[in-house]
């Protein structure tokens, strides 16, 4: 499979705190400087390339003197604001030196589930690309909430791998690779050179946290493969420290986890669709509907709906579950809930009496929908 990483012509490069901060103790610029040397060679042999960089908070850190990673969201967004101007000062001098052109773009999860200002980011992105520019992109800490608490770079870089339609998600990290047990407390723990994105036996190793400076662990990693995969992209997680990390995954060779996708690239818009976060309601399929998404790929219509849950408008995305509870699908809701309230276990034929007006006969079409 490393034939899928040799061959890659679009890359999307994620490097985390630990590693640009040396551990905290500020930004390591001659780190930064051979990573970025290797990504100019990419770019010059031709790969398409983009940057998404954590590192704001840790040096804000760094340079207001804290020793731990603080849990208040207006600290956290504090350090963020002072580390984000010498983050990016740092990347833009480095790839200079070498005649490149960077480009910052501060991202949060809602851009990404807007579909106006995802495919504005979207066109962006490509331009940049098209200019030979390097984008280097962060989340937008200095303002969001939800993010700064739940969210993750590498869940961020999963999404930039889908919007850009990458071939190849990198994922440097301060470990070498996923391990079948924890190397830290097993000698005999071995690397997993490769597997299936899917594979359900990954979820037992991928244990533990974030360290002091990240929020990511190890299983935000194995998420994000699984999120790049939605829209056929390889990821290899591998340690940063390798020397010459990036040439050598160039050339072919065996480091780190290669997670390859179960399938090939999803049309643009079910992308989209798969790597959606922000979900606005539910609706609770009975089992002849779960039948005829899963297994006849039909659209959802209202007469196989048991129940709507939350508040959603026309257009907004909804999770389909089934009684049980599980997530059968995710899709765009053609009608608001309180429409939905009033026509679910009915005929479409309906619909119209129902409402006073018919818009779609279905209540999330197939093409606005994917299975997950």
């Amino acid at each position: 499979m490393r034939d899928k990483v040799t061959g890659a012509q679009r890359w999307v490069v994620k490097i985390g705190s630990a590693l640009l901060t040396a551990d905290g103790r500020g930004l390591d610029r001659s780190a930064m400087a051979v990573w970025v040397e290797q990504m100019v060679a990419l770019r010059d042999a031709g790969v398409e390339l983009v940057l998404v960089s954590s590192g704001a908070v840790a040096a804000g850190m760094s340079r207001l003197g804290w020793q731990s990673r603080p849990s208040a969201v207006h600290e956290l967004q504090a350090a963020a604001a002072v580390g984000q101007m010498g983050l990016v000062q740092a990347w833009e001098s480095s790839f200079a030196e070498l005649g490149r052109h960077t480009a910052q773009i501060l991202l949060t999860h809602d851009d990404l589930s807007d579909r106006k200002r995802y495919l504005n980011a979207r066109s962006t992105l490509r331009t940049l690309v098209e200019l030979g520019a390097i984008p280097v992109i962060n989340e937008n800490d200095t303002v969001v909430t939800d993010e700064i608490r739940f969210g993750d770079n590498d869940t961020l870089a999963a999404l930039v791998a889908n919007l850009v339609e990458a071939d190849l998600l990198v994922i440097l990290t301060d470990r070498d690779g996923m391990f079948d047990a924890d190397p830290r407390h097993n000698p005999d723990a071995q690397l997993i050179f490769e597997a299936r994105a899917d594979d359900p036996a990954l979820d037992a190793v991928a244990g533990g946290t974030g360290g002091a400076l990240g929020r990511g662990g190890m299983q935000t990693k194995l998420r994000a493969a699984r999120l790049a995969a939605r829209s056929g992209a390889h990821t290899v997680i591998v340690g940063g420290r390798i020397e010459r990390v990036l040439d050598r995954l160039k050339a072919g060779e065996r480091l780190g986890t290669l997670l390859a996708p179960e399938r090939g690239m999803l049309a643009a818009r079910k992308q989209w669709l798969a790597g959606h976060l922000q979900t606005r309601g539910a609706l609770v399929l009975d089992a002849g509907a779960v039948k005829a998404l899963r297994e006849d790929r039909k659209s959802l219509l209202p007469v196989g709906v048991k129940a709507v849950q939350g508040s959603f408008r026309r257009g907004e995305m909804v999770v389909c579950v089934g009684q049980d509870g599980a997530e059968i699908a995710r899709g765009l809701a053609n009608y608001s809930a309180l429409e939905a309230q009033k026509i679910i276990g009915q005929s479409s034929d309906l619909i119209e009496k129902l409402l006073g007006y018919v818009d779609e006969p279905e209540l999330v079409h197939r093409d606005n929908l994917v299975l997950v």
